[in-house]
């Protein structure tokens, strides 16, 4: 009688491709969940546009760039935005064919409020299922933190 040897288990390469496929997934449900909690009133699109003009004015060619979205698309946001007095949009100075965009005070506090809705849920949800909720929350900041170096390092 023939016995066939166990497979042997996974290879780490299996292991670590399998946990990044769990992270991906698990990455964007809570983006999702944070993002209902935050209760914007705005599209994920005119949130990201918001979010990319948090650190200053930019023209509409890097807005599509950082945001990956197509050019035509982030003229639409920016002008739903603009209608909504929460960014302003402005021929640039040193180039009269390009277009930069700003955010507004308006636009800021949104942001901001959004903000502290989604931590304030991050929060409620931490202490309800977690003994040590500021350490399970810098934990994840670090991991993070080290997988966007990581990543930012591969695209030198």
């Amino acid at each position: 009688m023939h016995q066939s040897l166990s497979p042997a288990g996974p290879t780490d390469e299996q292991r670590v491709e399998s946990a990044a496929r769990g992270l991906l997934r698990d990455i964007g449900r809570l983006s999702q969940i944070l993002f209902r909690a935050g209760d914007f009133g705005l599209s994920r699109g005119q949130v990201g546009v918001l979010d990319a003009l948090e650190d200053g004015p930019r023209r509409v060619t890097a807005l599509a760039a950082c945001t990956g979205t197509s050019q035509p698309r982030v003229t639409v946001v920016l002008q739903s935005l603009e209608e909504q007095g929460l960014a302003t949009r402005a021929r640039c100075a040193g180039d009269r064919r390009a277009v930069e965009a700003s955010l507004t005070p308006a636009g800021r506090e949104l942001l901001e409020q959004g903000r502290r809705r989604m931590a304030s849920a991050l929060l409620r949800g931490l202490d309800a299922g977690v003994d040590d909720s500021e350490r399970v929350a810098g934990a994840a900041r670090d991991a993070l933190t080290t997988l966007l170096n990581a990543l930012d390092s591969e695209q030198i």
